[in-house]
């Protein structure tokens, strides 16, 4: 099982989750539904669905669901669980949970491609609605010049889960953006983020979540 990694390979995965606002499409698509109807359920239960899109996903519940048995913030031990297996990431990337949830996110089928997820999505959100909602100023960027693409009065949503930190300074560092060559960088007053640190499995890393539509 290839979860961490080391410390390189957890920062180079932060990396991908905070800079991956080019996978956008920046497309009106229809908003996530059908996932509010299911039950609340184990996080094993949850993610038997899965197990043919991410081969390796039940071996890493069990890891989270050990690492969060007294859970912060009143979630419950599955709900705080699956919020830690949405951080944890593993390799091969294309069948790591927060890449192929996104990815699915994103996608203009995402109606069909998303029933699998329902029973997930089910239990991450009601823990994400539980934990406060945090007016901030937070970032995320890209080394890319996306100025053609953002523009004053354009309505841009985006449209999967969002990562992003409250410290310009971790963005500006050479592991991410660092200060030369195209670059962009959203500043984002946002209202409604979650910190997620206490249920993270990189609990050190300031990282907020901004919530799926």
């Amino acid at each position: 099982m290839a979860t961490g990694g080391g410390e390189e390979n957890a920062t180079i995965r932060r990396l991908l989750r905070i800079t991956d606002v080019t996978q956008e499409p920046l497309q009106f698509i229809v908003p996530i539904t059908g996932y509010e109807g299911m039950p609340l359920v184990s996080l094993e239960k949850a993610v038997e669905p899965l197990v043919p899109i991410l081969p390796a996903v039940q071996s890493h519940v069990y890891v989270a669901k050990q690492l969060c048995e007294n859970p912060a913030d009143g979630l419950t031990q599955d709900e705080s669980a699956s919020i830690m297996l949405y951080t944890m990431g593993w390799e091969p990337l294309h069948k790591c949970l927060y890449c192929v949830l996104n990815d699915t996110l994103r996608s203009r089928e995402r109606e069909q491609k998303l029933k699998p997820w329902y029973l997930y999505m089910r239990l991450f959100l009601n823990g994400l609605f539980r934990l406060p909602s945090l007016s901030k100023t937070a970032y995320r960027g890209v080394k890319l010049d996306l100025s053609k693409n953002y523009f004053e009065g354009k309505t841009i949503v985006w449209w999967g889960f969002s990562s992003c930190t409250t410290a310009v300074n971790v963005l500006e560092s050479e592991l991410f953006l660092g200060t030369t060559g195209d670059r962009t960088m959203f500043t984002l007053h946002c209202q409604t983020a979650k910190d997620i640190r206490k249920h993270s499995y990189h609990p050190s890393e300031d990282e907020l979540l901004l919530m799926a539509v």
